[in-house]
């Protein structure tokens, strides 16, 4: 709806992990490094953490973009399912011939699948979303798949991925064991203020924008105020902001608008616009002047008379400044 009216080719802010639209602050930077250093260096298990909406998913599917075509990726986003039917997904990600109905037949499969590929010198990736979600008896049953091994190398890196209640459930007793395995940790904080000022620059630069101030300092602080520097809020009050000042005709985006894309994602209801009270001689002859050529221009189209272009222009005008503060 507002594309064209802001010179968009397409919708800047959706809500899906499109990693062309990943901005990398110096911690998603980072944290993409030490996911490739662990993957290509056959580190076994690495965890991966931050809070909802910080832009995880995105990263992992960056992730994917750039390892190569040597190595095999399964992403498991089923966080609630137990290991057996992780083990079943699996097995059908990488396409893998299941090999019989019972556990220990698919491990069989899966475990001849990576000394293949080991054989050949290819890469598997075994990737948990929302890790968090599973269950210690699930996360103990995938920590007994860092077993499959040669004595010199990992044959399946597995990625832990999840809120920060991950790190403390890796914190259990009966979890020691995985625990001690990780060769990896890194962390995905909120953005910054001048993060944001530049993850919102950043997607309007993808999305086809020319005008790349078209959010104002203001409205970027309001924005960064509401939602603490995490990236899928930005989204959502960044989009809700475009279709109201769209709405409005504004060619940028101030902190009015803002409060109001907040007030109506909160509260779920458009904001109640002011009405002026027509208290002003200057007001009341204005009134009176708009509704009576709103008269004439329905008289004139009932005797199929057109209205001149430059009253239109100020009968619209008149409404306006009558309805909107």
């Amino acid at each position: 709806m507002y594309l064209t009216f802001y010179g968009l080719a397409e919708k800047p802010f959706n809500a899906t992990p499109d990693p062309r639209f990943l901005y990398l602050s110096p911690a998603h930077r980072e944290a993409l490094a030490q996911l490739l250093y662990g993957v290509q260096e056959r580190k076994g298990f690495i965890v991966l953490t931050g809070n909802a909406g910080t832009g995880k998913t995105t990263l992992l599917h960056a992730l994917r973009q750039r390892l190569d075509g040597q190595t095999a990726v399964s992403f498991v986003v089923h966080s609630t399912l137990p290991f057996d039917g992780i083990l079943e997904y699996v097995l059908e990600d990488l396409g893998i011939a299941k090999g019989g109905e019972s556990r220990a037949r698919r491990l069989i499969a899966l475990n001849n699948f990576l000394i293949e590929r080991e054989r050949t010198g290819q890469n598997t990736v075994l990737i948990l979303d929302e890790a968090q979600n599973l269950a210690p008896a699930t996360l103990e049953d995938i920590r007994l798949l860092s077993n499959f091994e040669t004595p010199t190398t990992k044959l399946l890196q597995i990625l832990l991925v999840g809120h920060p209640e991950l790190k403390a459930k890796l914190q259990l007793p009966e979890l020691a064991q995985l625990t001690q395995r990780i060769g990896l940790r890194c962390q995905i904080p909120p953005l910054a203020l001048d993060e944001t000022r530049e993850y919102i620059r950043t997607r309007l630069r993808i999305a086809g924008a020319h005008d790349l101030e078209l959010f104002t300092s203001p409205a970027v602080d309001r924005i960064m105020e509401y939602s603490g520097g995490t990236p899928r809020l930005i989204n959502i009050v960044c989009d809700h902001c475009l279709l109201f000042g769209y709405v409005d005709q504004e060619r940028r985006i101030g902190r009015h608008i803002v409060n109001r894309a907040i007030e109506y994602l909160e509260e779920g209801t458009l904001p109640q616009r002011k009405v002026w009270r027509l208290s002003s001689l200057k007001t009341r002859r204005l009134a009176r002047w708009a509704v009576g050529t709103l008269a004439v221009a329905l008289a004139s189209t009932v005797m199929g008379l057109a209205m001149r272009p430059d009253t239109a222009v100020l009968l619209a005008r008149s409404v306006r400044h009558l309805l909107v503060p």
